[in-house]
């Protein structure tokens, strides 16, 4: 089974190799036909701490790391 990939905006950096990642969804309410937002905040392992707060991360699935930690970040594309 392939692994999830998700994209959101990092909000912390303050742990050793631990970034949060918010990622926002869209969906549509099926009883109001409104579109709503929806986010969550995901902990992920980030093995040389390149990600800095505000910058947008792509993160994937991965056995635990931690009692928290599922997922780790993809790295940064070199520019």
């Amino acid at each position: 089974m392939p692994k999830r990939i998700l994209e959101g905006v990092v909000v912390s950096d303050k742990g050793d190799k631990t970034v949060i990642v918010k990622v926002e969804r869209t969906f549509l309410h099926p009883l109001l036909k409104k579109t709503v937002r929806r986010s969550k905040k995901y902990h992920a392992h980030d093995e040389s701490n390149a990600y800095q707060a505000g910058d947008v991360a792509k993160i994937v699935e991965c056995a635990p790391k931690s009692k928290l930690k599922t997922w780790e970040v993809l790295p940064k594309a070199s520019a």
